[in-house]
């Protein structure tokens, strides 16, 4: 049993970019060239869907995203709420609004959840080109803490070279939980190439939850390789706090997951880090023993 995170359907609606993006398809050409992925239209969708039956997945997150003031294109949250109505209790969706709107993102926000049925908020605060404590940003966590959702929050590099690096750096998070301790945030990808400061974030603030997302999890067991605190920390004290995600296609699901067994967690982690941690960020139920 597995909560994926953060996955990509392939239907048009979702496939929308921008040449801001054009870099992520070199960095992560080698681990998107073995994902078994057919493009978009029914019959990925079909292959798709089947795999999350063949892995066991109870949900799969889901997440729109509005770049209009900076990129000049959105993943509607009426189409993440369709995708998720007809396929079913599986998916769920985060909305996406764009803190350059104002107050319309604010009633955006309030109409995706009451009315449409998202469960919470993706901001992706390079592509806004906005640091995660940017003033405009905070009418959104205070608008997340009225509506009682999480926000999913990228915190780490990105590999966009026309915005900076910094708007994600993990420790401007730190201010925002200060300001905010009751705001629910997954701080996905997990920090690099800050991830001692990410580390330090979520053990100071305990609403901080840090997504294993959009990277292998095979690298958290590299020497050297700048993700190994994450599994010491997720292993003991921070074990309530990880949440696996595919950000499928970058990465097959099933190559992911098995990637988080041979990390040798403890049993009662793994279920944490591929279930139990995911259904409380989400409030969903937790699994039966």
């Amino acid at each position: 049993m597995l909560i994926d995170y953060g996955s990509t359907p392939p239907i048009p609606e979702f496939k929308k970019t921008g040449p801001h993006l054009a870099n992520y398809r070199r960095v992560y050409s080698a681990s998107e060239k073995d994902v078994d992925y057919l493009g978009v239209g029914p019959e990925a969708l079909a292959k798709y869907l089947a795999m999350y039956d063949r892995i066991g997945a109870r949900h799969v997150v889901v997440k729109a995203r509005d770049l209009e003031t900076t990129f000049g294109f959105r993943i509607l949250n009426e189409d993440v709420a369709a995708f998720c109505r007809a396929q079913g209790p599986r998916f769920l969706g985060f909305a996406g609004v764009d803190p350059h709107k104002g107050i319309t993102a604010i009633r955006e926000l309030e109409h995706a959840v009451k009315v449409l049925g998202l469960r919470g908020l993706n901001l992706q605060c390079f592509e806004h080109k906005l640091a995660i404590n940017d003033k405009k940003m905070y009418p959104l966590y205070a608008k997340c803490i009225e509506l009682d959702i999480p926000v999913n929050i990228h915190a780490s590099i990105n590999f966009s070279t026309d915005t900076l690096m910094e708007f994600g750096h993990p420790r401007l998070l730190d201010e925002v939980m200060v300001h905010f301790p009751e705001l629910r945030v997954c701080a996905s990808p997990p920090g690099w190439p800050w991830v001692q400061e990410l580390i330090g974030v979520a053990w100071r603030h305990a609403n901080v939850s840090i997504g294993i997302v959009a990277i292998r999890p095979r690298v958290l067991a590299i020497a050297n390789s700048g993700y190994e605190p994450l599994l010491q920390y997720g292993n003991t004290i921070l074990q309530d706090r990880f949440i696996f995600g595919s950000a499928y296609p970058m990465q097959p699901v099933d190559r992911a997951v098995a990637e988080i067994d041979a990390l040798g967690l403890k049993p009662e982690v793994r279920r944490k880090w591929l279930y139990d941690n995911a259904a409380r960020f989400l409030g969903l139920p937790p699994a039966a023993p």
